[in-house]
C-alpha cells in the first residue's frame, strides 16, 4: 500500500485545475464548502501532483478563494501514474466513492 506523506501549505494561486474536470460546483455548493470552512477549518487538504495539478478538492480552492485563504493543505499524491491520476479524478466524482 502507498501512502501519502508529504502535505504541505501551498499557494491557491499555483494550483492547476484539472482541464477536463467534469464536475462543476453550483454556487449552492461552494456556499456549503465556505460554511463548512468557517466551522471546521480547512482540514480536509486537496490532493495534487508535484506539477500542482489537482487531482481532487476543485470545489474547497474556489470557496478558500472566497474566504479569502491564500493558502490551503495539500497532499502530493506523486506514486500515481497519469492513468491512476486520471482514474482517480473520474472515481471522486462518483456518489458512491463519497
Amino acid at each position: 500500500m502507498k501512502i501519502m506523506t508529504d502535505m504541505q501549505l501551498v499557494s491557491a494561486d499555483r494550483l492547476v485545475p484539472y482541464v477536463n474536470n467534469a464536475r462543476t460546483h453550483s454556487a449552492e455548493q461552494i456556499t456549503k464548502f465556505l460554511s463548512f470552512l468557517q466551522e471546521f477549518g480547512f482540514i480536509n487538504p486537496v490532493i495534487i501532483d508535484r506539477d500542482f495539478n489537482v487531482i481532487a478538492g476543485h470545489g474547497r480552492i474556489v470557496a478558500a478563494k472566497k474566504e479569502g485563504i491564500t493558502e490551503v493543505p495539500c497532499v502530493f499524491a506523486d506514486f500515481l501514474t497519469e492513468a491512476q491520476k486520471r482514474a482517480y479524478i473520474l472515481a471522486d466524482k462518483l456518489p458512491q466513492c463519497r
